[in-house]
């Protein structure tokens, strides 16, 4: 499941459909590796309407996702 957010620049598009072709084997590696690194990223905190939001597209995603194996 690959849930495309509108505000997703090209080159990240392109990169995750590039994760997606990958064995999985390497999805794992690559996985890590962005959370090792991302640890060292200042982000700011999320707020309840970023979690709720994001929530609610990835149950649309999954909505869509269950809907085409029905």
């Amino acid at each position: 499941m690959v849930a495309v957010l509108d505000t997703m620049t090209k080159s990240v598009e392109e990169l995750l459909n590039t994760f997606e072709k990958l064995p999985e084997a390497e999805k794992r590696e690559v996985a890590s590796e962005i959370i090792k690194r991302s640890l060292a990223l200042e982000m700011p905190e999320l707020s309840d309407d970023s979690l709720l939001l994001a929530a609610d597209e990835i149950f649309l995603q999954l909505d869509r996702d269950e809907s085409l194996h029905e």
